[in-house]
């Protein structure tokens, strides 16, 4: 019953989320999708839908291409991926069982941090945003090669969580709501945690997926009306991702996972250099001129 409360209440933000996007290309004359923004779409979320994540080799693509500033970037990644990742969220949560009690506790947890980061997010200066992205897109390196080299926590049995580690969990999830309005993803961080706490890692699925489905357009709502977003691209990437989460979920039942983490570790290491080189380099001071002596 709570499953079904809980898919019903997302259908409803997802359609609201939907029309108010489409509403706001249109008013700004950017209703036409970008080809290049469905194929990112397709791929990006196609591994996402299998675990690998969205939001880090997006970034890698949209800097290699030089799409949009990197300011846009956190707008980009939460709007463009927002309904192919409701997507995820409506299939896993019908799919897989977990404890209903802390499956809502997290995803309230992480809108409530989404609500919190996003206004920080349109604040920031573009230099922070390349920092903090950099940064992220480093420790995603580190955790894809980890998965590879079998060094991440195997997980339990459990399917809930109780005491304290319920507490920990739902304030865990807060933080990583608010870190997504940046552009960090929450897919790596939360299947961690819920395996080091003993959880088994199926379990975890429809939890990760179903706070970021839920939490992106709470903050996408927001990230649509600024000025530093391109919706066209956005639109791109909504009618490639959805499609391909469906294949990825439903049709494809294996592919050689272990390979295409280490293609992604070396498009994000990339990606990160050259945002964290762009970054220090904006802070460098300008040299003043020389003084002009007089002949």
């Amino acid at each position: 019953m709570i499953v079904a409360v809980l898919l019903t209440a997302l259908a409803l933000l997802a359609g609201y989320y939907a029309v108010q996007l489409v509403r706001t290309a249109r008013a700004r004359g950017e209703l036409r999708p970008k080809a290049e923004g469905v194929a990112i779409g397709a791929v990006a979320n196609f591994f996402d839908a299998l675990g690998i994540g969205s939001f880090a080799p997006t970034t890698a693509w949209l800097r290699f291409r030089k799409l949009v500033p990197d300011s846009f970037l956190p707008a980009v990644l939460n709007a463009g991926h927002c309904l192919p990742t409701v997507m995820q969220g409506l299939v896993f949560m019908k799919l897989i069982q977990v404890d209903p009690v802390l499956l809502i506790a997290c995803i309230g947890a992480s809108i409530l941090g989404a609500v919190i980061g996003a206004p920080i997010v349109l604040r920031l200066p573009a230099r922070a945003v390349q920092m903090v992205v950099g940064a992220a897109l480093l420790i995603a390196a580190a955790l894809y090669a980890m998965t590879n080299l079998n060094l991440m926590p195997a997980g339990g049995e459990a399917v809930s969580l109780e005491g304290n580690l319920f507490i920990v969990a739902i304030l865990a999830h807060l933080v990583m709501g608010a870190l997504m309005s940046f552009g960090i993803g929450l897919y790596a961080p939360s299947l961690i945690m819920l395996s080091l706490m003993g959880m088994n890692p199926t379990a975890a699925f429809p939890i990760m997926m179903g706070a970021c489905a839920f939490l992106m357009p709470v903050s996408s709502l927001r990230f649509i009306k600024s000025e530093r977003i391109d919706l066209r691209l956005v639109l791109g990437m909504a009618i490639g991702g959805i499609p391909a989460v469906l294949l990825a979920a439903f049709v494809i039942t294996s592919l050689p996972l272990t390979v295409l983490r280490w293609g992604v570790v070396v498009v994000v290491l990339y990606a990160a250099a050259s945002l964290l080189t762009t970054a220090l380099k904006s802070a460098q001071p300008v040299a003043a001129p020389a003084d002009i002596k007089e002949s």
